[in-house]
């Protein structure tokens, strides 16, 4: 098996911010496994709160080339053990590897990923499109540049219930809130009061992800759904999530791929917690691994490549909130000559 990494920068449409940071190009690293004439591909971009850059990411992949090439007759779950003590300190580089391998293992089958897990893709939760923090005038622009069913409203800022009451009066579409981090006890439980009547369906990570006193206030007393998601990294962290939020949001690259994340679904379920799986701001290599995913779990974002300006990459299509599956073998992806 070899080992191909290929490096990109992404352009965004728009300037994406958040309460902590806003960027408009994000780097990403494309990992590309290929065996008998068939490549699959996984992908981890760059992320400041996580502390990993692009280059961090190929190092630690590179030296372990050795290893990799000699994984080519594992099953995805072998080759995620083989490889996770080795990349304890890179979840962004084993998710990376992880994808990619998927999708080679499933493209070998000639099947679609979705198709070695049986699962049935007729009826899939539709994606929310995220509308970053700007002013209020551009983000109403940015809105109506995309009629959407579901909007996520990146929030955390002096006025963020005037925001989403003028995002309101502006559609019908079903809101969500994430607030990065960005709230107090006290602005969320208030907040949820205003925002329910506002046609809001949940909030996301109000609170700074290890205040647990403060995430048991909320949950006792929200009147709407919190979703973890700065809270919820790996696998041990879904039980810690349990009776302080009503879900978890997972996201390949914060867990290691989607191996883990198949564990983590599994577990929350069994918690009796809402299922999400997140993006980043990533092309449509990373989108078209989660949309595999989609059968198994409530709520979904993965707007993450229709942010770009341009993709680097051909895979599933996404049209209305609802995702159009590719007719290719494995996850679909497929880089485009550039």
């Amino acid at each position: 098996m070899q080992v191909k990494l290929h490096h990109y920068d992404l352009k965004l449409k728009h300037n994406f911010k958040i309460s902590r940071l806003s960027f408009d190009i994000k780097p990403t690293l494309i990992v590309e496994l290929s065996s008998d004439g068939i490549s699959g591909f996984g992908e981890a971009t760059e992320n400041a709160y996580y502390e990993l850059d692009t280059h961090k990411i190929a190092a630690d992949i590179s030296r372990l080339i050795p290893i990799i090439e000699k994984c080519e007759f594992l099953s995805p779950e072998e080759f995620w053990t083989t490889l996770n003590p080795l990349l304890q300190h890179n979840r962004f580089a084993l998710c990376a590897l992880d994808i990619a391998f998927h999708d080679l293992f499933a493209r070998k089958k000639g099947k679609k990923l979705y198709e070695v897990w049986n699962l049935d893709i007729s009826n899939t939760p539709l994606t929310n499109y995220t509308i970053g923090i700007s002013t209020i005038d551009e983000m109403v622009l940015k809105m109506k540049d995309m009629p959407w069913p579901i909007y996520k409203i990146k929030l955390g800022t002096p006025n963020d219930i005037e925001i989403v009451k003028a995002l309101r009066t502006e559609t019908n579409a079903i809101f969500r809130v994430d607030a990065n981090c960005g709230w107090t006890v006290e602005e969320t439980i208030q907040n949820a009061i205003v925002l329910k009547d506002l046609g809001v369906e949940f909030i996301e990570q109000p609170l700074k992800a290890d205040d647990y006193l403060g995430h048991a206030e909320v949950f006792k007393h929200s009147v709407l759904p919190i979703i973890a998601d700065e809270s919820c990294i790996e696998e041990e962290d879904v039980l810690k999530c349990h009776t302080y939020f009503h879900g978890v949001n997972i996201k390949l690259m914060k867990c290691g791929g989607i191996t883990p994340a198949l564990r983590m679904i599994q577990q929350a379920k069994s918690l009796g917690l809402k299922t999400m799986v997140g993006c980043m701001t990533e092309s449509t290599i990373g989108i078209s691994a989660i949309a595999h995913l989609l059968p198994l779990i409530d709520y979904v974002d993965m707007d993450g490549a229709l942010l770009l300006e341009k993709d680097i990459a051909t895979g599933v299509s996404i049209d209305f909130g609802k995702t159009i599956f590719s007719q290719e073998n494995g996850t679909g992806a497929r880089l485009i000559s550039q």
